[in-house]
């Protein structure tokens, strides 16, 4: 597609893809080897890029970057990590209420995974989607390879990420609101410093 940051879409209209849309309209057809229209999220090997390289090479709207990329488990840059945060959240159809994909939550932090010293935790947020159903997905990719004459190809690996930087002061003027998980995840590194009050008795 050559550079990613420009959609070409009507004046007016912007890329601001809802969860849902996100595993139905695009990650969905991806694993099933479906066409999208318009085709505009590229495939990127995320983790050799840092998050602040991914202009020019993701599809990129106002302060969000969205790109498709194979489900690894390191996933380390030459100057940092992605930490994950918490569990996995289910991303869930307004219509059915059917759970079609799960989200992950991940921060970025500057500096080597376990360093004695401690990495410098960032602004910079990813949400990685991945489908629930791994098994359709690869079926369906099977039969569409067949049926095209393409070797196969396990599809179901895939994810679909959506990374953006936090800006606390562009969010206040702009009245973006947070999820609460979201609110919960970027003011802790782990679950485990949360504590509850002890019961009365």
């Amino acid at each position: 597609m050559g550079d990613h940051h420009n959609v070409n879409l009507p004046p007016g209209f912007r890329f601001y893809p809802t969860d849902e849309e996100l595993v139905v309209h695009f990650l969905h057809r991806k694993a099933a080897l479906l066409p999208c229209h318009p085709d505009v999220i590229p495939d990127l090997d995320l983790f050799p890029y840092d998050p602040w390289e991914l202009h020019g090479k993701a599809l990129g709207e106002g302060n969000r970057w969205y790109f498709y990329s194979r489900k690894i488990e390191a996933r380390v840059t030459d100057n940092g990590y992605w930490k994950p945060l918490g569990r996995d959240e289910p991303v869930v159809s307004a219509a059915t209420s059917d759970i079609v994909g799960m989200k992950k939550y991940f921060v970025f932090h500057v500096g080597e995974v376990g360093a004695a010293t401690g990495a410098a935790k960032t602004n910079w947020i990813m949400h990685e989607f991945r489908l629930c159903d791994g098994a359709s997905s690869s079926t369906a990719a099977a039969r569409s390879s067949k049926r095209r004459g393409r070797p196969k190809r396990d599809y179901s690996k895939w994810v679909l990420c959506r990374v953006y930087e936090r800006d606390e002061e562009k969010e206040e003027e702009d009245g973006a609101e947070l999820s609460c998980l979201d609110e919960v995840f970027l003011t802790l590194d782990d679950l485990e410093e949360i504590s509850l009050p002890n019961r009365i008795q």
